[in-house]
């Protein structure tokens, strides 16, 4: 998926099951990736691949990414200005909403999955605390900003600081969001946290209000200006 992952269940005495979810990802890759030429959505878009012949996984993918386009007026589009559908700002936080489940189908129920920070834990590590993810700052990838407890909940966060400025404006490919650096989410599951938070950040400044106002959210937004601001709920996930 090109990027790393990293899964942790605490108490588990056999390597096979993060194994599986290894081999899990691994799929997702070969099914969803627009750098590989010979996978799924690949084939989809060198319309090597009719509709008819679409995978079940394929169609929930995409259908999820017209339900974000919807809720999110529009600030969430998996074509790209080439027409290229690419419907990475969901893969993600679906397959590891997917992991998650395959974990908690072989009876573990503490557990930690991250793929290139986007995160789904539930209950305790193998200290017997509640995992804690720490929110790197954009400007010092050395620093962490905050530290957040999800307690069950889903992180993803979004930005322009790794991978420079690769989220467009949708009816604007010309328009780059420039006063907004990075924006985390925490939702009910790293899914929904996923999709909003590639949304909100298209959004600009005005991501934090869309987060505020949509039920099930949180948000911590770093601005350009080296601010923050955050949703009225965040600071309940925060350790004191």
């Amino acid at each position: 998926m090109g990027m790393p992952v990293t899964v942790a269940v605490s108490g588990a005495s056999d390597r096979s099951l993060i194994d599986q979810v290894f081999v899990w990802f691994e799929a997702v890759d070969r099914r969803f990736s627009t750098w590989r030429t010979d996978s799924e959505i690949s084939d989809i878009n060198a319309g090597r691949h009719p509709e008819c012949a679409w995978s079940g996984e394929m169609r929930e993918v995409l259908a999820l990414c017209d339900r974000t386009r919807q809720e999110s007026d529009g600030y969430f589009d998996a074509r790209t200005p080439n027409g290229i559908i690419d419907p990475s700002g969901v893969v993600k936080g679906w397959a590891i909403r997917k992991a998650a489940a395959i974990i908690e189908r072989a009876g573990e129920h503490n557990y930690y999955v991250d793929a290139g920070g986007d995160i789904q834990s539930a209950g305790l590590s193998a200290s017997g605390r509640p995992w804690r993810v720490g929110v790197q700052s954009p400007f010092d990838r050395s620093e962490i900003v905050k530290i957040v407890e999800p307690r069950g909940r889903g992180v993803a966060t979004s930005g322009s600081y790794v991978r420079g400025r690769h989220i467009y404006v949708p009816g604007s490919p010309d328009r780059t969001v420039d006063d907004v650096v990075s924006l985390t989410v925490i939702g009910p599951d790293v899914l929904e946290a996923d999709r909003f938070a590639t949304a909100a950040f298209a959004m600009g400044g005005d991501g934090i209000a869309f987060i505020e106002r949509t039920p099930g959210l949180e948000g911590f937004q770093v601005m350009s200006d080296r601010t923050a601001v955050a949703t009225t709920g965040f600071a309940e996930f925060c350790p004191s």
